[in-house]
């Protein structure tokens, strides 16, 4: 597969799953109450919301990025895990009522066990970096008209 065919293909996943998100958002908003810690649940909805917008947004402009395979690659898988593992560390400490050792102010002071805390935080940390070279990468890809058109 080409570079431009891989572009267009990962920019309509991305697409797919910023819809799907606002799917998962509707649903999650009406069990908000019901969680373990109703403020980290809120959290999750605005920031799947969020996630869904950015997934949309990007999406877009997905096939207009500069990027050989491996670029192409290593951005939209860094990108997908770092919204989903950050999603993912929220939903877990919304349920089990936890996460007040990472994400002390949405968590309201709710902390759970040390295993539950240490879990939460493994699912989050590498949210960070890869969320970071994701970015990164994007932005490289949004340089200018390529070299085959004789502009840098």
């Amino acid at each position: 597969m080409n570079p431009s065919e891989m572009l267009s293909r990962q920019g309509r996943y991305l697409l797919q799953l910023g819809i799907a998100l606002f799917l998962f958002t509707s649903f999650e908003g009406s069990v908000i109450t019901a969680l373990a810690v109703p403020n980290l649940g809120r959290s999750v909805h605005t920031l799947s919301a969020f996630t869904g917008v950015l997934f949309l947004t990007v999406g877009l402009m997905w096939p207009m990025l500069k990027f050989g395979s491996t670029a192409a690659r290593f951005a939209f898988w860094f990108l997908v895990y770092s919204a989903f593992a950050t999603i993912a560390a929220f939903v877990l400490a919304a349920l089990w009522g936890a996460g007040g050792s990472i994400m002390p102010i949405a968590a309201q002071g709710a902390r759970g066990s040390d295993f539950q805390e240490a879990v939460i935080q493994a699912v989050i940390y590498p949210a960070a970096p890869t969320g970071i070279v994701a970015f990164a990468l994007i932005l490289w890809g949004l340089r200018g008209k390529s070299a085959s058109t004789g502009a840098a």
